[in-house]
């Protein structure tokens, strides 16, 4: 029973709507809606689906609604075979009409939070979801913010939306943040299996989240708020953003003193304790560690503090691509060649491997970076057919021997698994690897983020490193 001592019968009808919530969603009847069908929302409503809630799906492209509705996913890890079976049993439907809102029992907002160019936080989608929902907002519905986004968000931005009228949070609706976890591409760690946070605004509402998605998701950790939970997020990428950009000053210090950085990282990972391993490379990309930091960089510039390590990260690894340009000159400068001019073939555009994910990529730093030089740049990507830089579209090629042997330099800037390394080494000039995806090739036309490349060395060898 609620602990809200209302007169006038308003505790029972509170009760009421949390009794019949409980009911419909432990008998798999409450309808569940998800509003952005994008790589978090599409991925959660198909669980939901599985776990034998009817799921409505909202989003404002009409093209993602109709290629839903014909049974075809537009993410990747979400399969048409999937997404038809799911819609043929009548669990999975997709609209653009957000009317239907007042339809669902449990609303997960799933939309995006993208940085303004001062890198301020941009939460125009959430409210316009939040309003959405809002007009549609009855007795007995459960609201999930999933999008990452600054600790106050859900209490302090979206729920006085909500309570415009006159139902009441934790009585007569329920509202919770649990922050999405998705890693694009990642075959073992997905929506189901992948430990879920979830906080509430009230103990009430918590208690309805948990029982929604206790059965869609196998394991579920509750925290005392929903501050806790939007900082939960936070923290999780913070700390990469941090360590990523410790290993990114790493091999630049690395460089400067001829050691292969990739020894290294191998060398401090074979302690079983107190060292955790992160890898360089050209950037950071994706829609969450290049953003979630800054998120909090600007709650907490509201409260007067700086964060200076934060901060520190940023600039630390928003500098990576220019490095890669400065490596990708001097390499050409070692064959006589100024950049300027120099055909240059970057392989791969996608901000992480084996997935067609451009947000964020430093890849296209890269490549505006090298064109604002003068570089005649094209890219080959097997995941990536076109991409728009700057107003400019540009398209993969096709990775030839010919593609290979007509560059000036060949920059991997994403370790792409279908690519054939050996075979790029053999045939490009000169190689800059930014990714280590040459580990183990032998040759002298390979530059990596570090001055050295080090050849394999067998354990009880005792003189060290062999230089390639």
């Amino acid at each position: 029973m609620s602990s809200t001592m209302v007169e006038n019968g308003v505790t029972m009808v509170a009760d009421r709507a949390a009794d019949a919530l409980r009911e419909r969603i432990a008998s798999r009847d409450a309808i569940c809606g998800v509003v952005g069908l994008g790589y978090v929302g599409l991925p959660l409503a198909v669980e939901l689906a599985r776990a034998g809630y009817r799921v409505i799906g909202f989003d404002v492209s009409e093209a993602v609604v109709a290629n839903l509705s014909a049974g075809r996913s537009h993410v990747q890890d979400v399969s048409d075979q999937t997404v038809s079976e799911l819609v043929a049993a009548g669990l999975l439907s997709a609209t653009t009409d957000t009317t239907r809102l007042g339809e669902c029992d449990a609303i997960s907002i799933c939309v995006p939070t993208p940085l303004s160019k001062t890198r301020d936080p941009d939460v125009s989608y959430v409210v316009s979801a939040a309003e959405a929902v809002g007009r549609a907002l009855r007795p007995g519905q459960l609201v999930i913010l999933e999008s990452t986004t600054y600790p106050g968000t859900t209490r302090d931005l979206m729920l006085p939306i909500l309570e415009r009228g006159q139902l009441r949070v934790g009585e007569d609706f329920f509202l919770c943040f649990s922050p999405e976890r998705t890693d694009p591409g990642n075959p073992t760690w997905h929506v189901k299996n992948t430990p879920k946070v979830l906080g509430g605004i009230t103990a009430t509402c918590l208690e309805m989240g948990l029982a929604l998605y206790g059965a869609a998701i196998d394991h579920l950790v509750p925290v005392g708020s929903t501050e806790a939970a939007e900082l939960t997020k936070l923290l999780e990428n913070t700390f990469r953003a941090v360590n990523i950009a410790l290993v990114n000053e790493m091999a630049q210090v690395a460089d400067r003193l001829n050691v292969d950085i990739w020894e290294v990282i191998e060398a401090a990972a074979s302690k079983p304790f107190g060292f955790m391993k992160f890898t360089p490379g050209p950037g950071i990309g994706g829609h969450c560690i290049p953003l979630d930091p800054y998120y909090l960089v600007w709650k907490m510039k509201t409260l007067s503090y700086k964060t200076r390590l934060i901060e520190l990260a940023g600039e630390v690894n928003s500098e990576m691509p220019r490095y890669v340009v400065e490596k990708v000159r001097d390499a050409l400068n070692g064959h006589r060649k100024a950049l300027n001019g120099s055909r240059v073939l970057l392989l791969g555009v996608a901000y992480k491997r084996d997935v067609d994910d451009t947000r964020e990529s430093p890849a296209l730093d890269v490549l505006r970076l090298l064109a604002e030089k003068g570089a005649e740049v094209a890219y080959h990507d097997p995941h990536v057919p076109e991409v728009r830089e700057d107003g400019v579209v540009w398209r993969s090629v096709p990775l030839t021997e010919e593609v290979l042997r007509d560059a000036d330099c060949v920059v991997i800037t994403t370790d792409h698994a279908a690519v054939d390394y050996e075979r790029v080494v053999r045939c490009a000039r000169v190689v800059v690897d930014s990714r280590n995806a040459t580990k183990g090739i032998a040759a002298d036309n390979i530059v990596g983020l570090s001055g050295a490349r080090t050849a394999p060395v067998e354990a009880g060898a005792g003189a060290g490193r062999t230089t390639a």
